[in-house]
C-alpha cells in the first residue's frame, strides 16, 4: 500500500511539473508579446493628411483624408513610409507616440519599392526602430503587424510568416508573406518579430474587398534600409548597372536545334559583366533570370533590380555554355 501510494504521489508530482511548465511556457509568450509591443510601438508613427479633390458636377473643392503609417529609422527625424500613403500630397503630418503632432518633408522615393522617406524635426530626440536581420526569417515565425489600421489609431495584430520571396509583380522584392491582419492605414507600418526587432514594413494586402483575408506583405527589412540609405543619401535610387555594351538579337543553331539569343557587339572594359575579361565582344546571351533573351527582359532585370541585386545570365562563349550571377552595381557617375 505504501508503495502505491509512493508511486501515486510522484505521477501526481510529475503532472503538477508538466502543468506548472506549461502554464510558464504560456505566460512567458504572452509577456514576450508585450515587450515585443512595448519596445517597438513608440518607433511606429500615424501619418496623416488632405487632399484637394473637384466634383465632376459642379466643380466644387473638398477634402480627402489619406491615413497611413510609417517607421522611425532615426533618432534625427528620419521615417520610412510607402510611396502610395503620401504621393501626391502637399501637407503630411505625422502623429507621434507621445501625441505631438510634426509636419513632414519629402526625402525622396522609389516607385519600385513603393517606398518614400521623410523627415520630421522634432523637439526631443526620436526613438529609431530596432532592425532584425529579415533574411534569417522563417515560415512559422511569429510576427506582429504595428500600424494605423482604418485611421482608428496604432494597433496591433499576430500572426505567423506564411512564406517568404514572394515578388507580387516584382521579382527584385521578395516580400514577406504574414496572416498577421493589415486593413487599409497599416501601409508603411511595422511587422516586428517576437523580440520586438523590425523584420519588414507592411506594403500590400491581397484582397478583393479591399480589407483583411489573411494575406499580407511585407518590404524585407533588410531591403527596406538599403533603398532608404539610397534615398537620403542620394535622394533617389541609383539604378542597377552591369556594364556599357550594345547588343544585337542573333538566330542561330546550337546543337543541331534552333537558338535565339543577344548577341555582344560591343562593350567597354569595365562593370560587373565584363571586369577582368569575364565575357568578351562576340559572346551570346542565352537567358536572363531563367526567361527568353529579349531586349525587353534584359533591360526589365535592370530597371527592376536594384545595385547589389544579383541578375543571372546563361551565355554562349567560346563554344561553351556558362551560367554566371552577376552582382550589380549602381550606374557610374562618371566615366572610367
Amino acid at each position: 500500500m505504501r508503495f502505491f501510494n509512493n508511486k501515486l504521489s510522484r505521477i501526481n508530482f510529475l503532472i503538477l511539473i508538466g502543468i506548472l511548465t506549461y502554464l510558464f511556457t504560456n505566460m512567458s509568450d504572452d509577456n514576450s508579446y508585450i515587450e515585443a509591443i512595448s519596445k517597438a510601438s513608440p518607433s511606429v508613427i500615424n501619418i496623416s493628411s488632405k487632399v484637394d479633390t473637384e466634383s465632376n458636377l459642379l466643380n466644387e473643392k473638398s477634402s480627402k483624408k489619406i491615413i497611413g503609417s510609417g517607421i522611425i529609422i532615426s533618432n534625427d527625424g528620419y521615417i520610412v513610409t510607402n510611396l502610395h500613403v503620401i504621393e501626391n500630397i502637399k501637407l503630411i503630418e505625422v502623429d507621434l507616440e507621445d501625441g505631438q503632432v510634426y509636419p513632414a518633408n519629402v526625402i525622396g522615393f522609389d516607385e519600385r519599392s513603393d517606398l518614400a522617406v521623410v523627415k520630421i524635426k522634432s523637439i526631443n530626440p526620436l526613438n529609431p526602430i530596432q532592425v532584425s536581420n529579415s533574411s534569417s526569417v522563417q515560415i512559422g515565425d511569429q510576427v506582429i503587424a504595428i500600424g494605423n489600421a482604418f485611421g482608428l489609431g496604432k494597433t496591433f495584430t499576430s500572426g505567423i510568416i506564411s512564406a517568404t520571396g514572394r515578388d507580387y509583380g516584382n521579382p527584385y522584392l521578395e516580400l514577406i508573406q504574414t496572416d498577421a491582419a493589415i486593413n487599409p492605414g497599416n501601409s508603411g507600418g511595422a511587422l516586428i518579430n517576437h523580440k520586438g526587432n523590425l523584420i519588414g514594413m507592411n506594403t500590400k494586402i491581397f484582397s478583393k474587398t479591399g480589407s483583411y483575408s489573411g494575406i499580407g506583405f511585407a518590404l524585407p527589412a533588410n531591403k527596406m534600409i538599403e533603398v532608404a540609405s539610397e534615398i537620403i543619401q542620394y535622394g533617389s535610387v541609383r539604378r542597377s548597372w552591369i556594364g556599357d555594351f550594345r547588343v544585337k538579337f542573333k538566330r542561330f543553331l546550337l546543337n543541331n536545334k534552333l537558338t535565339f539569343g543577344l548577341e555582344i557587339l560591343e562593350h567597354r572594359e569595365y562593370g560587373p559583366l565584363f571586369r577582368n575579361g569575364l565575357v568578351k565582344k562576340g559572346a551570346v546571351i542565352l537567358s536572363i533570370n531563367d526567361q527568353v533573351p529579349s531586349w525587353e527582359n534584359l533591360t526589365g532585370a535592370l530597371n527592376n533590380s536594384f545595385p547589389g541585386d544579383e541578375i543571372n545570365f546563361q551565355i554562349l562563349q567560346d563554344s561553351k555554355m556558362e551560367n554566371y550571377k552577376i552582382i550589380t552595381e549602381a550606374i557610374p557617375t562618371k566615366n572610367f
